[in-house]
């Protein structure tokens, strides 16, 4: 087992483990740590904590020491500057014509490096744009290109649950999500109505579909025939979280079909709907039903 603590660098963020060097160091303090990008300023999501080894990417990283209140302001006015950088390099853009959104940038905390965030449609040459900022802000220029999704979780904004976006608030990563979960829970497949502010599926549609994979595993399909106390009849609907299926049954040839609701423990599939179907296709109409 290793020790470790869970450092976070941005709201729902990816939480990283670093060696705190035998300190004990409660969540929700400042650190300064050591990381890739350069000399990073984080909060401690994950308190002391012994988990196994091979959970822990090596060689584990210490932190350099807990943040001071001179860390604090410096912290604070490394944001302020990202708010300058971002005006000066929207301004650059427009300057050399570049077919890019800008979105958002991130200064590490020895400001020996500074990252900017854009979406384009397309590839986009800004060799000149990273020489001219370069000479600006006398540090190391990234720029970074994003898809929707990551955009959507820098920008935040408002869900059409009516609640603040799950990217931006506790996901740290996206998971797949596929048409087929929308499907498996019986929503509409509108388009406007499973995708998110994004333009993509939503991220809520994976939460629940394990639970939905369990409930429709013995629900029958729409148009598959099934027998029920009143007979056989052809399936309407299915209630998958009250287990219940919709049939619409003939009790007579002749008669009308009766549609009525039944629990899934009363009912029997016999054929599903293509073998309905391909059994149609094989009976011979009876000639004196032809008039």
């Amino acid at each position: 087992m290793t020790e470790v603590i869970g450092v976070r660098f941005r709201k729902a963020g990816t939480i990283y483990y670093f060696d705190p060097q035998g300190q004990s160091i409660e969540r929700g303090s400042n650190v300064i740590v050591e990381t890739a990008r350069g000399v990073e300023y984080g909060k401690v999501e994950i308190g002391n904590r012994e988990v196994p080894e091979e959970s822990v990417t090596q060689p584990l990283k210490p932190i350099i020491r807990v943040a001071t209140p001179e860390d604090d302001e410096a912290e604070a006015k490394n944001r302020d500057k990202e708010k300058d950088a971002l005006v000066t390099c929207e301004e650059k853009i427009q300057k050399h014509g570049l077919e890019m959104k800008l979105i958002d940038c991130e200064l590490t905390f020895d400001l020996n490096k500074i990252i900017f965030y854009f979406t384009a449609d397309g590839r986009v040459d800004f060799r000149e744009l990273v020489k001219e900022l370069a000479a600006v802000f006398r540090m190391r220029i990234e720029l970074r290109q994003i898809g929707p999704r990551d955009e959507t979780k820098i920008t935040n904004g408002m869900a059409i649950c009516g609640r603040p976006l799950c990217c931006a608030s506790f996901l740290t990563e996206f998971q797949p999500v596929s048409v087929k979960m929308a499907k498996d829970q019986n929503l509409s497949l509108n388009p406007t109505k499973i995708s998110g502010i994004c333009g993509r599926l939503m991220c809520c549609l994976k939460y629940e579909e394990d639970t939905y994979e369990y409930l429709n595993k013995d629900l029958p399909n729409t148009g598959d025939i099934v027998k029920t106390p009143d007979g056989t009849g052809e399936v309407m609907s299915v209630m998958i979280l009250r287990q219940q299926v919709k049939v619409a049954v003939r009790r007579k040839p002749q008669d009308e079909p009766v549609v009525s609701v039944y629990p899934l423990c009363d009912i029997e599939q016999t054929k599903s709907k293509k073998e309905a179907k391909d059994e149609a296709k094989e009976t011979p109409v009876p000639a004196d039903a032809v008039e």
